[in-house]
């Protein structure tokens, strides 16, 4: 009896500190993203606000009846970078698992009446759709609650998802990029990205953050977090070769938050008073070879966030 509740002991922590399924499940990639919708949810109630969805989108959400807002709980995206960033497939790909309140009966039928394709793989149909990009998008159920799809032009990466399903997705499993920074994301984080995160904020080898150009690489490592601590707290981490490009980073960066503190308005909207109010709280800092990027996020710019989105 005590083996056996030491061997269940063990599993818990294990299970506690891995990553969550729907990351578990992502293929390799440069970037991985994940949120946690459900405590935001219940924060701001962004699922009672009356919704302006895009055709396309009253489409597919009067065929099925899914409602982001209300029946989305978790989601992770995974980010392909593509070899050419001019071609027909534009410069990144993703491959994204969600995880929420889904009628698989009106989901399949509406896959079903707009499919250009279907591929039949380890048990599960994937259906290839036209995407709203111009790209095409394979889309599979892979549990009563729980759908993948991937707009990558090529089927491995949706391979890769279903075959991680399969395996059961167990703690020890995973993209190598989550064995290799899952570990430094601050636990019961809301949302987090690692990897290069600025690739889908990047243009022209630069991300832009606001309209604004930072002088960072679109190929930065990066480890960025969203936290409760009695507030919404903000935690990016800039993984620089060197402690002296880190210095050179940390310098740029806190002239750029300066300056645009210079021009943000401290009246005006809710929405403006709380941007100055993040910005005012924003520090950077240098740990070595890393940049520290810390402050916090007023709920009035998520509620403004997560309605905009409607």
């Amino acid at each position: 009896m005590l083996a056996l509740l030491v061997v269940l002991g063990v599993a818990l922590v294990l299970r506690f500190h891995a990553p969550p399924e729907v990351a578990r499940l992502l293929p390799e990639s440069d970037a991985i993203l994940y949120m946690n919708l459900k405590p935001v949810r219940a924060a701001t109630h962004f699922d009672q606000k009356p919704m302006q969805p895009s055709p396309e989108y009253a489409q597919f959400l009067q065929a099925t009846g899914f409602r982001w807002d209300r029946d989305l709980d978790r989601i992770a995206v995974s980010v392909h970078r593509m070899p050419d960033p001019n071609g027909p497939n534009g410069p990144v790909a993703y491959t994204g698992v969600m995880e929420g309140r889904v009628d698989a009966a009106k989901l399949t039928a509406f896959l079903k009446q707009n499919a250009t394709a279907t591929e039949s793989y380890a048990g599960h149909t994937v259906f290839t759709v036209p995407g709203n990009d111009g790209r095409q998008l394979r889309v599979s159920q892979l549990g009563y609650d729980m759908v993948a799809a991937s707009n990558t032009p090529e089927p491995e990466q949706m391979h890769s998802v279903i075959d991680r399903y399969v395996a059961g997705a167990s703690p020890f499993s995973g993209a190598s990029l989550l064995s290799l920074r899952y570990r430094e994301v601050p636990y019961f984080a809301l949302a987090w990205g690692i990897g290069h995160v600025g690739l889908p904020f990047s243009e022209r080898g630069h991300i832009q953050i606001f309209g604004v150009t930072l002088p960072l690489r679109e190929d930065t490592d990066f480890i960025a977090s969203l936290s409760w601590r009695g507030k919404i707290h903000l935690h990016v981490e800039e993984i620089a070769p060197t402690e002296e490009d880190a210095a050179q980073s940390a310098m740029n960066l806190s002239s750029i938050l300066n300056l645009m503190r210079g021009f943000m308005p401290s009246g005006g909207s809710p929405q403006d008073v709380a941007l100055h109010q993040a910005f005012a709280s924003f520090r950077v800092e240098q740990k070595k070879s890393r940049v520290l990027i810390t402050g916090n996020i007023p709920q009035t710019l998520l509620k403004a966030a997560t309605q905009a989105s409607n």
